[in-house]
């Protein structure tokens, strides 16, 4: 046993990894609904092996760091630059609002107990769950012009207040929204989330039948025409007005042809029709006979992600999308907008840098993709050029500061990169073939830069980490409720009263705003409905450069 402790000290390099299993190993414990997660594993972790004297080189910590920022920045840019534009203004406002209350609650928090710098970037970096607060508290701590043992002793009290708030960040957030906001809005947030469904399918006297139900279950049938039907004589684009039922082949005279708009059926036709079975069975059975015809149904199908970046879909709903002639034959499994389904609606607007999942006919997928952007086709290749292009330019915009007294005042280092993902995430919305990051790899980046930075941490602060727990325990517990708590509630009323949001897209902002992707379930699991989705895109990101400025912002207000 001696000899292994000896080998972690003398090789710190297995003394990280060690640290990093012992992390995502504990981060899959769950107490109830809750799961530690991979970040307080690892933090925790690091604090374990930290105790035997392990001396990891910061700069190791600082590449992690970066790279994870960088990764954050890049996931966010789209929909922090949507934030900017006048429809994610509003939900932009309040989540700068909600960053803005917890900053101010920190502070004075700080002011009352005796915080250092330290300990207040930890209280926001844990109460408000942005870890990327523990990186840029640091960096900024490293810029003050004080003794390095001082320097030293700030930067170790940021794991402690992260690990004592964390857990009532997580928490605070979800039982907040989701039990206690519903009350004071005075609301029953399940039937007000219905009634805004509805209102999204377009009402349920006038919405365009259909549409609510064309994109799920879609199935292939083959029906006989027969003499008579009212099929008989016109252009397919006009036998089922309002309804996402399409004819795809026509089989005449043992002959099959592709049908187009323009087709014009015949009595003893077989036709291949394509739609939801419910809107096929209703529209058909009556005007045609099923028949069983392999030949006719053998159509290639595929099903493919879409990145859309084109005018053509940006901006625009559902309903208005299904009318254009490019969503013939095609129909919408999924939406993805940051990492979190969007729902499924007629109304649901498509913002730039959405996935959307296509099916159907390859020819008709192929089509919706040319005039909605570019095919997010699985890859493993990174352009690893771009994310260090993007790491550097960042890094340089965040370096120059000015010294006013013992203080460095400058974005800083971490901020830098911040941004630079920013601008690099969003340049790749706009053009999805620069600067392509797999999901896989972006994961990587981000959970493996990030449990890597705090691994590092959770190392360097472990002979000090039980001694800054006893001394801020139980008043970190109190600043920490407090921090998540009110600037919380700040939200619910202004998003309420000022904004005048709905109730299910206001929880979802307010979840965004903290970066509290467990509330935002919990408040989803509430409603018994993914309209709070609909709110968290924009005041996620908005949230995250917030909130991870505020680590540099506090340390210059404490100093």
């Amino acid at each position: 046993m001696s000899w292994l402790l000896d080998a972690l000290r003398r090789h710190p390099e297995v003394a990280f990894f060690v640290t990093l299993g012992i992390g995502y190993a504990l981060g899959r414990l769950r107490l109830g609904n809750f799961q530690l997660g991979a970040v307080t594993g690892t933090l925790l972790g690091g604090v374990l092996v930290g105790q035997l004297g392990v001396k990891v080189s910061p700069e190791v910590k600082q590449c992690f760091f970066m790279l994870f920022l960088f990764s954050i920045g890049y996931r966010c840019g789209p929909q922090f630059f949507q934030g900017l534009r006048r429809d994610g203004l509003s939900q932009a406002a309040l989540s700068a609002i909600i960053a803005v209350t917890a900053l101010v609650v920190a502070y004075v928090c700080a002011l009352l107990f005796g915080y250092d710098p330290g300990t207040a970037g930890g209280l926001i970096a844990g109460a408000m769950t942005e870890s990327a607060t523990i990186g840029t508290t640091a960096d900024a701590i490293g810029r003050l012009m004080i003794p390095d043992a001082q320097q030293t002793q700030m930067i170790n009290d940021i794991p402690v207040a992260f690990a004592v708030t964390y857990l009532i960040g997580v928490v605070g957030a979800a039982w907040f929204l989701a039990q206690i906001a519903p009350k004071i809005l005075g609301v029953d947030l399940p039937a007000a989330c219905r009634e805004y469904e509805e209102k999204l399918e377009g009402g349920a006297a006038n919405k365009r039948p259909g549409i609510a139900s064309a994109y799920h279950g879609v199935e292939f049938r083959a029906y006989r025409v027969p003499k008579g039907s009212p099929l008989l004589e016109k252009p397919v684009a006009g036998l089922l007005p309002g309804v996402r039922v399409f004819i795809e082949r026509v089989k005449r005279n043992g002959n099959i042809i592709d049908a187009d708009e323009g087709t014009v059926l015949q009595a003893g036709d077989v036709i291949a029709v394509t739609g939801p079975r419910k809107a096929v069975v209703e529209s058909l059975d009556t005007l045609a006979s099923e028949v069983e015809d392999p030949e006719i149904l053998d159509i290639p199908v595929t099903q493919l992600d879409v990145f859309v970046n084109r005018k053509r879909g940006i901006g625009r709903t559902l309903q208005e999308l299904s009318e254009e002639p490019f969503a013939r034959g095609v129909y919408l499994r999924r939406i993805r907008r940051n990492r979190v389904d969007i729902p499924i609606l007629a109304e649901t607007r498509i913002e730039q840098g959405d996935i959307l999942t296509l099916t159907g006919s390859r020819q008709h997928v192929d089509a919706a993709v040319a005039a909605l952007g570019q095919a997010d086709a699985p890859s493993d290749v990174t352009d690893m050029a771009f994310v260090a292009a993007g790491i550097v330019v960042g890094a340089f915009i965040g370096l120059p500061s000015i010294l006013v007294g013992k203080l460095e005042i400058g974005l800083s280092l971490s901020v830098g990169v911040l941004l630079g993902g920013l601008v690099w995430g969003w340049i790749h919305s706009v053009r999805p073939l620069i600067g392509r990051i797999p999901s896989a790899t972006l994961w990587i980046f981000e959970s493996v830069g990030l449990t890597g930075f705090v691994a590092v941490v959770g190392l360097s602060a472990g002979p000090d980490f039980v001694t800054g727990l006893r001394t801020t325990g139980i008043s970190l517990v109190i600043a920490g409720a407090l921090t998540v708590l009110i600037p919380n509630l700040v939200g619910v009323l202004v998003g309420h009263r000022v904004f005048r949001m709905h109730p299910g897209i206001l929880l979802g902002v307010c979840a965004g705003a903290g970066t509290a992707t467990p509330a935002l379930a919990a408040v989803q699991e509430a409603a018994k409905s993914s309209i709070p989705t609909l709110g968290y895109g924009v005041s996620y990101a908005i949230g995250n450069v917030l909130l991870a400025l505020w680590g540099t912002v506090i340390t210059l207000l404490l100093s």
